[in-house]
């Protein structure tokens, strides 16, 4: 008896086949893996990163600075009081709007080395951070740095100029310190120098030209909000504004610490791109106000100049890095953070 073995119909074997094909055409020349998602858009978030209440020597209850610095159009804000972690939860619960306000955990862990002061900002606390001493400013400040980086949080040094206490070469040892102040709205803190004494922008160039990437804030230092006067240290002097997916509190400061900021005194940018080429800067205008962009490398060397609202800086062989610094016609300043050549 032979056996009858049913053959496939043509186009049943022709589609089988053709998709076979497709197949194995894709698994040859597709690429392999996980698709990479596109990177999330940035958007803009302006804070203040010092700020003092009556939980240490602020003249204010912390939801009255809260509510100074939503009802002025602020994105975030961290409180920083002395030794001393004001917890922001219950603030959150009332003054948080999502995309709008957020305030974010801080303390001022506040030290000193005989008549030196030795202040710095923990972002991101869980709980307060006692200071440490050590045997010179040097030691002091690395000692509080690690603390705090010990605690997930992450460190700014406050004022160097404050007492005359640190100076550009003890500010170049530091490790693991990303972030300084080279404004600070306090009127007593000598943003500028003078003497023998370097401004912060001058420290700031001997730390860049050491090859230390830091980056430089601009905060308020606030401690009086009942009275508005040039010798007290009123709210509005000096702020960031921060490239950041979202507002919360990981995105800022993860921000904070890749340098996506800028600092100011008044000056707004439209755009900011840093690269491993360079920057390119484009300023918002307000009112009828002019502005100088000024582009500084290695050594604290003037690169270049410019009076245009857009205007771009790139690295010419065997330039380390570069900043910029925009001065408004009124004299208030922005400070875009460094790019680095690589």
């Amino acid at each position: 008896m032979v056996a009858l073995v049913a053959m496939p119909h043509r186009s049943s074997f022709y589609l089988r086949s053709g998709f076979l094909f497709a197949l194995a055409w894709a698994w040859i020349f597709l690429p392999q893996g996980p698709v990479a998602s596109p990177p999330p858009e940035l958007n803009w978030y302006k804070g203040n990163l010092h700020t003092h209440t009556i939980n240490s020597d602020g003249d204010s209850s912390p939801d009255t600075v809260a509510r100074w610095y939503k009802e002025h159009r602020y994105q975030f804000l961290v409180l920083t009081d002395h030794n001393y972690l004001t917890d922001p939860a219950g603030l959150n619960s009332v003054f948080a709007a999502d995309e709008r306000f957020l305030l974010i955990s801080g303390e001022e862990v506040t030290s000193r080395y005989e008549d030196k002061s030795v202040h710095l900002n923990a972002f991101r606390v869980r709980e307060t951070i006692p200071p440490v001493f050590g045997h010179s400013v040097l030691e002091t400040i690395q000692k509080n740095v690690d603390v705090i980086r010990q605690a997930g949080a992450l460190p700014s040094l406050n004022h160097p100029n404050f007492r005359w206490s640190v100076t550009p070469e003890e500010l170049r040892q530091i490790n693991n310190l990303k972030l300084f102040e080279v404004y600070n709205g306090h009127p007593t803190v000598h943003n500028f120098g003078g003497g023998d004494a370097a401004s912060l922008e001058q420290m700031w160039d001997v730390v860049l030209s050491a090859g230390r990437e830091v980056y430089g804030i601009a905060v308020d230092d606030a401690h009086s909000f009942k009275e508005f006067r040039p010798d007290l240290s009123n709210p509005g002097r000096g702020w960031v504004s921060v490239q950041a997916p979202e507002l919360s509190e990981s995105a800022i400061v993860e921000a904070l610490e890749a340098g996506r900021f800028y600092a100011s005194t008044g000056v707004e940018l439209e755009q900011l791109k840093r690269t491993s080429d360079g920057l390119d800067i484009l300023i918002k205008q307000q009112g009828d106000f002019k502005y100088t962009t000024r582009y500084t490398g290695q050594g604290g060397k003037l690169l270049a100049t410019s009076p245009d609202l857009a205007s771009s800086y790139k690295f010419r062989p065997g330039q380390t890095y570069v900043r910029a610094t925009v001065t408004r016609s009124d004299n208030e300043s922005a400070w875009v953070q460094p790019a680095f050549a690589r």
